[in-house]
């Protein structure tokens, strides 16, 4: 056997040595490396978190701003969206970032990972439908090995899941039989299908016109997720299933149509909806009219009615309000003068004012934010005698919270009491103002924003069932613009009406709680088979009283 020399030996241990050391600090050097870059990305996870705790107190700091001083513009409305937006993308990017870290992390062993402070989580709504998964327990004990178990409460996690809707072919078989003695043919009559042919079935139907004008989804992008799920249908083929539907509910329509009009008291409003023309888009307009008892504690339902119309003009209120002599809530718009003079269907309405509209005249003049983006930027000027107004008028809200919801008597004796001297000192103050300010001065514009029609202002401290604000039909006009974010415009007249109805119907079914999906789908399987003296049965309000005493009753 020969044998190693010595100084050879010592030679190859120093080499296995220097081999080690090598190694060692190769991994050294890659664990440094490895906890620089867990320790990075921890600080661009927190960092990034950071900004989108940042900008969701932006966003709640606006939404606070807004509900105190009220929005001053679409502008306003426009900014909170955009905000919206960005918060979004900024908490992907921090979830993002803290799967990154814990990642990094995981392959150190002195990184800790970054861990996002979240809100406590909320238990999901009990009318959820639940399917129970149970992991049985093991029957021995892995530890020891024993049998000899005894069961504890168990320990549940809810984790919220969605079933993909499925697109199915209902084939509907007659059958058909012969007599041998008189040789007639019977057969049961064909079922009533709302579209010409019978192409698709109620709640397809309702799915298709709600997703349009109750999630503003345009028909070519739910025609693409059709495709997506394996049916192909043509923009034209959709198109003319929204037309069918419109002329299926119109009797739903017109009767809600007159419950809204029979109402003591009405807000009105409208809105802007671009219009399709031949050379250019035009500027359209959408008329709601709501009616809420609410406010005084009124037992009638909610509801509300759109209009559509080509253009502004005075003429269209006049018309959608023939004959209607109640209390009609709106802002200043010249349009409505008509309907509030002498001989008007035997009496005048009776106009109150919006204060709301009033006060964004004086918070423009403190707006710092708006003032920025108005002056491009040059130094805001707050006027002092502006937020003195504003401070008067806060006052008057501030008793009108308390009282709301109150019945027409409490209110109207706390308005006697409380409110009227606070009015009759917000009127001094402002004629005192006026008359030492050029007429030309921004705050004396504001103040005869009110004085031009004071009657209309201060009508609600003599009838308690007048809102101090139009807000009502402001809520139902922001639908549509958030709608012209998605449809851009309408192709002609005839889908401006269509539009109007539908939002009219889905609008109705939020303000009474009903689902306008489920509402939907039901009313287009039952129009056909209705008589013509219970259409009121499928008003959402009836529908849902008439839907919980059937389940009620099954449940007996």
């Amino acid at each position: 056997m020969d044998m190693v020399p010595t100084g050879a030996s010592d030679e190859i241990l120093r080499l296995r040595a220097e081999l080690a050391a090598a190694r060692q600090h190769a991994e050294d050097v890659e664990q440094k490396a490895l906890e620089k870059e867990a320790e990075n990305t921890r600080i661009k996870a927190a960092n990034a978190d950071l900004r989108a705790r940042n900008a969701h107190l932006e966003l709640m700091n606006e939404l606070m701003r807004r509900d105190k001083f009220g929005a001053s513009s679409e502008r306003r409305r426009r900014l909170i969206d955009q905000m919206e937006l960005e918060l979004e993308d900024l908490e992907a990017d921090a979830t993002e970032a803290e799967m990154e870290a814990a990642h990094a992390a995981a392959k150190t062993t002195t990184v800790k990972a970054f861990t996002r402070a979240r809100s406590t989580r909320r238990d999901f709504h009990p009318d959820l439908p639940r399917e129970r998964v149970v992991l049985a327990a093991p029957t021995e004990c892995p530890c020891c090995g024993s049998d000899k178990l005894s069961h504890l409460p168990p320990v549940i996690t809810e984790a919220v899941e969605k079933i993909p809707a499925r697109i199915k072919v209902i084939q509907t078989v007659r059958e058909k039989v012969s007599c041998r003695q008189c040789e007639k043919i019977s057969q049961q009559p064909a079922p009533f299908h709302v579209t010409p042919r019978g192409m698709f079935g109620p709640h397809f139907l309702a799915d298709l016109a709600f997703n349009k004008f109750g999630l503003h989804q345009p028909l070519n992008a739910q025609r693409d997720r059709l495709e997506s799920q394996g049916l192909s249908l043509s923009l034209s083929t959709l198109a003319d299933q929204i037309g069918a539907i419109c002329v299926a509910v119109k009797p739903v329509f017109a009767a809600l149509e007159a419950y809204t009009l029979s109402g003591g008291r009405l807000h009105g409003d409208d809105t802007t909806v671009p219009l399709l023309a031949r050379f250019k888009t035009e500027v359209a307009r959408v008329w709601f009219y709501v009616r809420d008892d609410s406010p005084f504690g009124g037992a009638d339902p909610p509801a509300v009615i759109g209009y559509y119309s080509r253009d502004r003009k005075g003429e269209h209120p006049q018309r959608h309000l023939a004959g209607y002599t109640g209390i009609l809530q709106v802002d200043r718009y010249a349009g409505f003068n008509e309907l509030f003079k002498d001989g008007w269907s035997g009496q005048p309405m009776t106009r109150a004012n919006c204060w709301a509209h009033g006060r964004r005249e004086f918070f423009k003049l403190v707006d710092v934010a708006g003032q920025l983006k108005r002056k491009n930027g040059k130094k805001p000027v707050i006027s002092p005698l502006a937020m003195e107004a504003l401070e008067r008028i806060d006052r008057i809200f501030d008793v009108e919270r308390e009282i709301n919801g109150k019945t027409t008597e409490e209110r109207l004796a706390a308005r006697q009491e409380r409110v009227a001297p606070l009015v009759n000192e917000l009127e001094s103050w402002m004629r005192e103002q006026r008359a030492q300010l050029s007429r030309h001065d921004a705050v004396a514009k504001a103040i005869n924003y009110f004085f031009n029609d004071w009657p209309g202002f201060t009508n609600f401290l003599s009838d308690g069932r007048i809102c101090l604000t139009n807000n009502c039909a402001e809520r139902q006009v922001r639908g549509i613009a958030r709608g012209r974010k998605a449809w851009l415009f309408v192709g002609s007249d005839r889908g401006g009406e269509r539009a109007a109805m539908l939002y009219s119907l889905i609008q109705t079914c939020r303000l009474n709680d009903v689902d306008p999906l489920v509402w939907l789908t039901d009313v287009l399987t039952r129009i056909a088979e209705l008589p013509q003296g219970r259409v009121h049965e499928l008003l959402p309000w009836e529908w849902k009283k008439l839907r919980d005493q059937a389940t009620l009753a099954q449940a007996a």
